[in-house]
This record gives structure tokens, sequence and C-alpha cells, in this order.
């Protein structure tokens, strides 16, 4: 079981037609966020299916996929990887947290960090205690996708009704510049609200009047017509 029977089978069931929708879709174009990156045309699901036949890949074949120029083969490592790390015990997980943040530059797409940074960043975060100093810093990197690891690695800690961090590290990107984060910023700030309305209002009490729009709407997607009117006001 290698990385390159992994590739093998994504070439297997890749498309040109595909290839070129997810060129478009994931803005490769020059000056664009995903500048450079090379689909061949591989549909999420049948990349599920392949990363579920290959879960067992070793942590070095994995690597090779990652270092990969290859979108879906990147995608389809962070797919294994998350596999492994959720059936593993604490000494696998810490293995494949070092690896994941060591490797955090091959994470370089929205769909992979999302993919991949709630599950093990997010959830290693939570089990061991170390939240504040390691995202505080993503959260401050010139990488646009570092900083995405930052706020999405949060959901999980949403989901353990643990919302303190969330409004920590979305306080310190409302001032982004990139509307990727954006919208993730305010993704996560209506994952919050989900769970706990009032620490959301709590929040746009403080913030709605500064924050970019973008994260604002994203943030009260499921508020009443009337509260959405409101808050798109100030």
């Amino acid at each position: 079981m290698t990385a390159t029977n992994v590739q093998q089978a994504l070439r297997n069931v890749a498309t040109k037609e595909r290839a070129v929708t997810n060129a478009w879709f994931f803005k490769t174009g020059p000056g664009q966020y995903g500048e450079g990156d090379i689909f061949i045309g591989v549909t999420v699901p049948e990349g599920r299916k392949i990363a579920t036949q290959f879960k067992e890949l070793p942590l070095k074949e994995i690597e090779t996929l990652l270092h990969s120029a290859i979108h879906e083969e990147r995608l389809a490592a962070l797919h294994i990887l998350v596999g492994q790390y959720e059936k593993g015990d604490t000494v696998a997980r810490k293995k494949i947290y070092t690896f994941y943040i060591k490797h955090k530059a091959r994470v370089n797409n929205w769909d992979l960090v999302d993919t991949s940074a709630a599950t093990i960043v997010g959830g290693y975060l939570y089990e061991n205690g170390e939240w504040e100093q390691v995202l505080k810093k993503l959260a401050v990197s010139k990488s646009l996708w570092d900083r995405r690891i930052a706020i999405v690695a949060l959901h999980y800690f949403i989901k353990k009704d643990d919302h303190v961090p969330t409004l920590t590290i979305a306080t310190m990107l409302l001032g982004d510049k990139e509307d990727l984060m954006h919208k993730a910023v305010g993704w996560m700030l209506r994952e919050v609200g989900k769970r706990d309305k009032n620490t959301l209002l709590g929040f746009l009490k403080m913030h709605a009047r500064t924050m970019p729009r973008t994260a604002l709407r994203y943030a009260i997607e499921h508020f009443s017509p009337d509260e959405r009117k409101f808050y798109m006001a100030k």
C-alpha cells in the first residue's frame, strides 16, 4: 500500500471536465488564492471513497501525497489522516497532530483546511489544553491558510460547547483583509450561535458595527429576517 497506489486510483476516476470545473471553482488563476494549484478532476465523494480504501496508508506515504502538486492527492492524504486520527490512541493522535503542524504549508486551500483542521488541530488542542498559544500564533500568521486553520480548528471546541476560544480568535481576525477569512469567521460565529444564541448576541453587541459585512452576514444567517435587517443596518 503506497502513495503510488492512491495516485493511480485517483487517476482512474478523474475526468478532464471535472478538472476544468474544479480549477475554476478553487480560483487557480493568476493572483487568485489558489494560483497554480493543479486539479486532475476527481469529485469529493470519489476521493473520500478512495481514501477509505487506503485508510491504513503509512504516514510516510501520506507525506508523499501531501507534498504532491495535485490538489486531489493532498485532499486524499488529509482524508486518510483524519480517519487515522479519529481511530488512533493518545500516542497516535499526538504523532498525527505533530505531523500535521509540521506539514501545514501543504494544507493550502480552503477545502483542505476545512476537511482536517477541526478534527486534528481542534481535537488535539481541546484534549491537551494548549489552544491559546498555538491558535493565537496561527491567527497572526502571514499565511491565509494558517489563519483559516486557527479559526476552523475551533469548530471542535464549539461542538463541545466551549465558546471562549472561538470568540477570542474571531476577535483577532476581524481585521483580516481576506474574504475567505471573513467567511470562515462568520461561519464559526454562526455555529456558536446555533448552540448558544446569547453568546453570539453578546459578541455582536460589541463588534457588529465594525466587523466585515461578509462575516456578519454569515454569523446571522439563521436569525429571523427582522433580526438580520437590524444587524445589517448597523
